[in-house]
C-alpha cells in the first residue's frame, strides 16, 4: 500500500504541475476550450486519484471546484479573473496538502474551509450546482452511438484497477451493448488470477461526446490501447432484437471489429476504407523511475569506466593478443552504456519553466508591474544533478530582473518603451556547454550607483580604478544591494553572491551584459554534466592532465624554442596568429623543457587559443570526481579522475584555466598533492 500511496504522490505533483501549466495558458486566452477541457481533465484525474487512495481533502477541493469548470467547459459560465485567483489559491494549498495529505495542520484545515466557502460563492453566485456529479444521463430521444474498442495490458489488474467498473462507468454515460472477448487463446489450466486476458468492445448511446467518454479510461491510458469512434449513424436505441442479432454474431474468441458491427446493424452502408480498426499499439511508452536508481545507475556506469581503463591498460601490457579485442569491445559496449545513462538523466529546462510562470505572474502582481514572460530552446537538456541545483538561481535572477529591472509601467510610457516589459529565458548548446540567458528590458544597471554604493559601504576605495566589468562583479558581492529599502522580494543584500557560488559549485559561469535604458542579461554557462567525458589526456613533465575533448579543436606539433621567442608569445598556425599558454611552465616549471611542444587550440570568448603540453597520450573516458572544499579557490580544474593505473590526473576546465592566464602569462598555478 505504501508503494501505491508513494505513485498517488508522483502522479498528483506531475497533475499539479501541469494544472499550473493550463492556469498559465487560460490566463491569457481565457476563451480556449481546449485549455479549459486540459484544466478540467487534471482536476478530474486529480480527484478520481485522491478518492481512490483515501486522501479526502484533497477529494473535497477539487470536487468542487471542477464543478465551475464543468459549467465553463458547458458555455454556462464564462472564465474571470475571481475564478482564476481562486483557483490558483487552490492549486497552492493542494501542493501543501500533498506534503500533509491527511491536513493535520490548523491552519491547513482552516484554509481549506476558506477555499470551500470561496469555491461555493462562486458557485451561488452563477448557479452552478456543486453537489452532482458532472456527467449528466443523457436526454430521452438525443444522442449519437460510439464505438468502444478497450483492449487492457495484460498486468493492468495488478496496478489496482478492475476493468469491470471501467466498462460500468462507461455503461453509465448512457445506453449500451458490450462484447467481451480473450486476447489470446487460453489454456485455462495455465491461467493466472492476477493477470487479465480480457478485452472489449461497446456500443455506446450516449448525449455526451468523445471527451466524456475517455475520462472514463483517464487513469488507465498507458495501460490499454483505447479506440473511440462515432458510429456511422445518429441515433437508434438498443432494443431486444438488436442485441440479440449482435449477440448471436459474437464469439468469445476473437473481436468483431467496427466495419463488420456496421455491416450487421446497416446493410449497404459504404464504409470509408480507414474505418477498419486495427491494432494502434506503436510499442513506444514510459517508466517511472526513482530519481535515486538513476543515480545507482551512474554511479555504477562511473565505476565500470574506471574498472574498462584499468583493464585496457592491462591489455596493452599484457602478450596475450585475444585480450586486446575483448578490451576494446568493453571498451565499445560501456560508451554505449554511458551514452544510454546519460540521457536516461537528461532533463529539458522546460521542466522548470512553469515554475517561473508563475513566479513571474505573481510577482509582477505584487509590484504593480506589467510583465511578460517569454522562453526560447526550453528543450535544451541538462543533467538532472545540474538542473536541481539551477532552479533557485535563476529565480532569485528572476525576481531581481522584475524588482530592479522591468521599470513601472507609467514610468516605461514616459521613457517611450511599450508598458508591458518583457523577460526573456533563452537556453542553448554552445560547444562543451548548455547556456541559459534571462534578459530583461529594463533600466539596466546603474554602474555608477554600484560604485557609490559600494564605496557607502566600504567594499571599495573612491580612489579605486574600476573598470566596467569590475564594477558589474561588485553586485556579486556579499551583502551588497542598491535597492534603497528593505522589501519582501530584495534589498538584504542576500542572494547574488549565493546565485554566483551556487553556480560556481556546479562548475559554472556567470556573465553580465547591461546597457543603461536598455536591459540586462543574465548568461549562465554549464557543463553537460558532471559525472563522465571524453577527455583528451596529455602530459607536462611527469604530471598527467585531462582536457575535455570536446573543447579541443585541432593538435599541432612545434618546436618549444618557438614558443618561447615569439612575441607575446603568439604563434602562426594555419595562417592564423595564435596566443599560446605553454601549460609546462605553468604547472611544472621546475621540470625540464621539452625540444618539442604539442599545442592544443581550443575556443575561449570566441576567440582561439593554444594550450602548449609535452605530450598528447590520447583520448580517455574520465570519471569526474570532486576535489572537495580544499581545492575550491582553484578553479582551473573541474575534478580529478582515476587512471587505469591507479594515479589520479587533474580535468582541467579550459575556459577558466584561461581566463585567468589571460594577461598573465609569467602566472604560476600551483599544484598541491592531492
Amino acid at each position: 500500500m505504501e508503494h501505491l500511496r508513494s505513485l498517488f504522490l508522483d502522479e498528483a505533483t506531475e497533475l499539479l504541475t501541469d494544472l499550473e501549466k493550463g492556469l498559465l495558458k487560460l490566463e491569457s486566452n481565457p476563451a480556449d476550450t481546449d485549455g479549459i477541457a486540459n484544466v478540467f481533465r487534471c482536476m478530474h484525474s486529480l480527484k478520481g486519484s485522491a478518492q481512490m487512495f483515501g486522501f479526502d481533502s484533497i477529494n473535497a477541493l477539487t470536487h468542487q471546484l471542477e464543478s465551475i469548470y464543468q459549467a465553463i467547459r458547458e458555455g454556462k459560465q464564462t472564465l474571470t479573473p475571481p475564478i482564476l485567483e481562486v483557483t490558483y489559491s487552490c492549486l497552492d494549498h493542494l501542493g501543501k496538502l500533498l506534503n500533509d495529505p491527511m491536513v493535520a495542520g490548523t491552519t491547513l484545515q482552516l484554509a481549506q474551509v476558506h477555499l470551500l466557502e470561496e469555491i461555493g460563492k462562486l458557485a451561488e453566485a452563477e448557479n452552478v450546482l456543486t453537489t452532482g456529479d458532472h456527467v449528466l444521463a443523457p436526454e430521452e430521444g438525443k444522442g449519437s452511438c460510439w464505438y468502444i474498442s478497450f483492449v487492457p495490458e495484460e498486468n493492468i489488474l495488478q496496478h489496482g484497477t478492475n476493468t469491470l467498473y471501467l466498462i460500468e462507468d462507461l455503461l453509465a454515460l448512457g445506453s449500451g451493448l458490450t462484447l467481451p472477448y480473450l486476447v489470446k487463446p487460453l489454456a485455462w489450466e495455465y491461467a493466472d488470477a492476477g493477470k487479465n486476458y480480457t478485452a472489449f468492445e461497446v456500443l455506446l448511446e450516449t448525449s455526451c461526446d468523445e471527451a466524456a467518454i475517455r475520462e472514463v479510461f483517464i487513469f488507465v491510458e498507458t495501460e490499454c490501447e483505447l479506440v473511440i469512434r462515432p458510429f456511422p449513424v445518429n441515433f437508434f436505441s438498443f432494443t431486444e432484437p438488436v442485441r440479440q442479432q449482435v449477440y448471436r454474431a459474437h464469439t468469445i474468441d476473437r473481436p468483431m471489429g467496427y466495419s463488420a458491427l456496421s455491416t450487421l446493424l446497416m446493410p449497404g452502408a459504404h464504409l470509408p476504407i480507414d474505418s477498419i480498426i486495427t491494432s494502434q499499439r506503436n510499442g513506444k511508452g514510459s517508466v517511472r523511475v526513482p530519481s535515486e536508481r538513476l543515480d545507482d545507475l551512474m554511479n555504477l556506469v562511473s565505476e565500470l569506466v574506471t574498472t574498462q581503463a584499468r583493464l585496457t591498460l592491462f591489455a596493452t601490457e599484457s602478450t596475450v593478443g585475444e585480450l586486446v579485442t575483448i578490451s576494446e569491445n568493453v571498451e565499445k559496449i560501456t560508451r554505449r552504456l554511458r551514452d544510454n545513462a546519460f540521457s536516461m538523466s537528461l532533463i529539458p529546462v522546460e521542466s522548470l519553466v512553469v515554475r517561473f510562470q508563475r513566479l513571474v505572474r505573481d510577482l509582477s502582481k505584487e509590484l504593480n508591474k506589467e510583465v511578460i514572460f517569454k522562453t526560447e530552446g526550453t528543450d535544451t537538456e541538462i543533467d538532472k544533478s545540474i538542473i536541481e541545483k539551477l532552479t533557485d538561481p535563476v529565480l532569485h535572477l528572476l525576481r531581481n530582473a522584475l524588482d530592479h529591472g522591468i521599470e513601472s509601467p507609467d514610468k516605461r510610457h514616459q521613457q517611450g518603451k511599450p508598458r508591458q516589459g518583457t523577460v526573456l529565458l533563452k537556453a542553448y548548446y554552445s560547444g562543451t556547454n548548455v547556456v541559459i540567458e534571462i534578459n530583461d528590458d529594463g533600466a539596466g544597471i546603474d554602474l555608477e550607483r554600484v560604485k557609490q554604493k559600494a564605496v557607502a559601504t566600504g567594499i571599495i576605495r573612491s580612489d579605486d580604478p574600476l573598470r566596467e566589468d569590475e564594477l558589474i562583479q561588485l553586485i556579486f558581492h556579499p551583502g551588497f544591494s542598491t535597492a534603497e529599502h528593505v522589501t519582501g522580494v530584495s534589498g538584504r543584500g542576500v542572494g547574488m553572491d549565493v546565485v554566483k557560488r551556487n553556480i560556481t559549485d556546479i562548475q559554472g559561469e556567470i556573465e553580465v551584459i547591461t546597457k543603461p535604458a536598455l536591459g540586462t542579461t543574465f548568461v549562465i554557462r554549464l557543463p553537460l554534466t558532471l559525472s563522465i567525458i571524453d577527455g583528451l589526456l596529455v602530459s607536462t613533465g611527469s604530471t598527467r592532465f585531462i582536457l575535455p575533448i570536446a573543447a579541443v579543436r585541432k593538435c599541432y606539433e612545434v618546436e618549444t624554442t618557438l614558443l618561447e621567442n615569439e612575441t607575446h608569445h603568439q604563434v602562426v598556425l594555419d595562417n592564423q596568429r595564435i596566443p599560446v599558454f605553454n601549460l609546462c611552465k605553468v604547472f611544472t616549471p621546475d621540470e625540464p623543457v621539452p625540444f618539442l611542444s604539442q599545442v592544443i587550440t581550443v575556443q575561449y570568448n570566441k576567440k582561439t587559443f593554444g594550450l602548449a603540453v609535452e605530450s598528447i597520450i590520447g583520448e580517455y573516458q574520465a570519471v569526474l570526481k570532486p576535489l572537495g572544499n580544499r581545492y575550491r579557490k582553484q578553479d582551473e580544474f573541474s575534478g580529478a579522475t582515476i587512471l587505469g593505473d591507479g594515479t589520479v590526473a587533474l580535468v582541467v576546465d579550459p575556459n577558466k584555466l584561461i581566463r585567468n592566464l589571460t594577461g598573465k602569462e609569467e602566472t604560476r598555478i600551483s599544484i598541491k598533492p592531492i
